[in-house]
């Protein structure tokens, strides 16, 4: 299944979903994943290994966490090869002095926008798509 590599079609079908739940950043540097830890995000850096999971998980376990932050799915299936598409969204969300870590599953992107400004996200993504040629 291919995804989608035009920029433009990308923008002006895209949707977002504000995915229930408070997302933190943890490492563990032992690879041993605690009990009850389901993590939506693994990946080995150098380092250790980064989890995205859930506050209440990383609460529960003990783990240190950085980042509280809500999840946000964008609803079209981009081609990991698409050229601009994230560029274009976090530039904007930048000039709304917000950051966001985005990260990009084999089907969907997903951006994780400081707790609180998550509807400011979800407003400046409509419009983006609404603005979309």
């Amino acid at each position: 299944m291919v995804g989608e590599m035009n920029l433009n079609a990308l923008l002006r079908t895209m949707s977002a979903t504000l995915v229930d739940g408070l997302y933190v950043f943890a490492t563990i540097s032992d690879g041993i994943m605690p009990v009850g830890v389901r993590p939506r995000m693994l990946f080995q850096e150098a380092e250790g290994m980064t989890l995205v999971l859930l506050k209440e998980e990383a609460e529960a376990s003990g783990l240190p966490f950085e980042f509280p932050c809500r999840m946000i799915t964008l609803n079209v299936h981009s081609s990991l090869e698409a050229v601009g598409f994230l560029a274009r969204i976090t530039t904007e969300l930048a000039k709304h002095d917000m950051g966001v870590n985005p990260v990009s599953g084999y089907f969907h992107d997903h951006l994780f926008v400081p707790d609180g400004r998550q509807a400011d996200a979800m407003a400046v993504l409509q419009e983006i798509a609404d603005g979309a040629e």
